[in-house]
């Protein structure tokens, strides 16, 4: 199996994936889609689903060379057209594992600001605790 396929079976087994088009439409409305994936071999209404989803927001959308019976095989389904990865880091790593990388390279940087802006976040959020912990025990 293809990385970027691995990294999409990983993705459903932690929970980090919503898998069809009624799932990855609740995803995307509460903004958690941080990447939508289409079949190459979708139909046209489903990617223009998929791209209605993602207008007007940061969330990612694109298609790939996988089939929907490739795509569904990697996930343990007959078959899959759409899907969306609600993690930033894993999306990234999906999104760089794909072929031909140039072609994909919007949506790799986009990503990647998202994940540098989530670890800042993360580690002021420790530093913060770190501090408030040792405001305490001077008291």
């Amino acid at each position: 199996m293809d990385k970027a396929l691995n990294y999409l079976s990983l993705a459903r087994k932690a929970g980090l994936a919503e898998l069809g088009e009624e799932p990855v439409g609740a995803a995307a409305r509460a903004l958690r889609a941080h990447l939508i994936l289409v079949a190459a071999d979708a139909s046209d209404h489903t990617w223009r689903r998929a791209l209605s989803f993602a207008a007007g927001t940061d969330q990612q959308c694109i298609r790939v060379s996988y089939t929907k019976d490739e795509m569904g095989m990697a996930i343990g389904r007959t078959s899959l057209a759409i899907a969306a990865v609600t993690d930033p880091a894993l999306a990234l790593s999906l999104v760089q594992a794909l072929t031909p990388p140039e072609t994909y390279g919007a949506a790799a940087q986009i990503l990647s600001d998202k994940v540098r802006r989530l670890r800042q976040r993360q580690s002021e959020a420790k530093a913060h605790r770190r501090n408030r912990r040792s405001g305490m025990k001077k008291n």
